[in-house]
């Protein structure tokens, strides 16, 4: 017998992570063509368990635990094999499409200040969220070029903006228990105490335009993966539509959603919206 029950195993298990853990994200993971879903899952896999150590972990030591998993990606991708199945599939994504150690290098930096960085700057939060988002953007991106350097060289500053604006929309979804349970600030010189609808519309603002600048890429996007892509983008800038619409106060008190319901109508929607880009 083959390793390749293994590596169909290792596939199925960063799956079935990402399924259990984001029903929205996976949705348009499902969308994209073959070639790439599984190793947009295995990415997807990879990203949730670190952050599921500095999140969620408690009780444990997550410096180590996360220094572990650090060790391990690494030697993963050099080996080419891991006995972790996350990292296996992740290792084989990684090598087959070319995802680097200069991306993975500060993923893994942000994960390391969210076990003791409670706040941050204005340059301090730009770096979190490169570290964070963007390169997990750009992870994703190496997948969609699939060795095509001079397209990836060309997307990559809207694959930032997406990765950015994604995660500002989760820092503004996710305020109470990120302030509640974590202790954590991520928007540079909000008191969370005296949040306001101001504070708020500032944050959005700055949302939209990466929002903006990112469709500019999508619509670039290699067709087996622009779909995909687009439905994420939907789903995230309704959910920052909603969150426009909700207060300040309430925003502190609950974590917005989208209703399951919802998300199909966006997904129609979506589908036909890519459908008249222009190829």
């Amino acid at each position: 017998m083959s390793i390749r029950l293994f590596d169909e195993t290792s596939k199925d298990i960063s799956k079935r992570i990402s399924l259990n853990y984001s029903t929205s994200f996976s949705l348009g993971i499902k969308l994209l063509s073959k070639d790439f879903r599984w190793a947009v899952f295995s990415t997807y896999g990879f990203v949730r368990i670190a952050d599921e150590i500095v999140d969620t972990f408690h009780g444990h030591n997550k410096e180590r635990l996360l220094a572990d998993f650090k060790n391990q990606t690494y030697q993963a991708i050099q080996e080419g094999i891991s006995t972790n199945p996350v990292l296996h599939s992740f290792q084989l994504a990684a090598n087959q499409f070319g995802i680097e150690n200069n991306l993975i290098e500060p993923f893994f930096k942000s994960m390391e200040e969210d076990l003791d960085t409670t706040s941050h700057d204005a340059s301090s939060y730009d770096e979190y969220i490169y570290g964070s988002a963007e390169v997990v953007g750009l992870m994703c991106l190496k997948i969609f070029c699939n060795g095509n350097n001079s397209q990836y060289d060309e997307l990559v500053p809207y694959a930032r903006s997406l990765g950015a604006a994604f995660q500002k929309v989760n820092f503004l979804r996710d305020i109470k228990s990120d302030v509640e349970e974590r202790g954590r600030v991520y928007f540079p010189g909000v008191d969370f105490n005296n949040f306001t609808d101001e504070n708020k519309m500032e944050i959005i603002h700055d949302v939209k335009k990466d929002f903006d600048h990112a469709f500019i890429g999508i619509k670039m996007l290699p067709i087996g993966c622009r779909l995909g892509v687009y439905t994420a983008y939907i789903y995230y800038l309704k959910l920052l539509e909603k969150i426009e619409r909700t207060t300040a106060n309430e925003i502190l008190q609950s974590r917005i959603r989208i209703p399951n319901s919802q998300k199909m109508v966006l997904l129609a929607k979506s589908y036909v919206q890519e459908r008249m880009m222009p190829v």
